[in-house]
């Protein structure tokens, strides 16, 4: 019985050895830290069009007068953008 245990751990062992870059990428993906210059635009992007959209749907409620100085200059820029 113990040649068998034995046996089992050797072949868990090397099975896991083999397919050890696929555990480690299952259990710790890496993260996305190298950015092309696309997709740190895309990026700036969508974190504008977001902006716009908050500022858009808080002047959406009671119209442009509802947003402050600082909303408006903000929007502006990001429409010239």
């Amino acid at each position: 019985m113990s040649e068998v245990l034995i046996l089992v751990i050797i072949v868990a062992v090397v099975l896991a050895f083999f397919n050890r870059e696929w555990i480690k990428n299952r259990f710790s993906p890496k993260k996305h830290t190298y950015y092309t210059i696309d997709d740190q635009f895309n990026s700036d992007k969508r974190d504008r069009e977001k902006e716009i959209d908050r500022l858009l749907s808080k002047m959406g409620k009671n119209g442009i007068n509802d947003l402050s100085e600082k909303d408006r200059k903000r929007l502006d820029e990001l429409s010239k953008m």
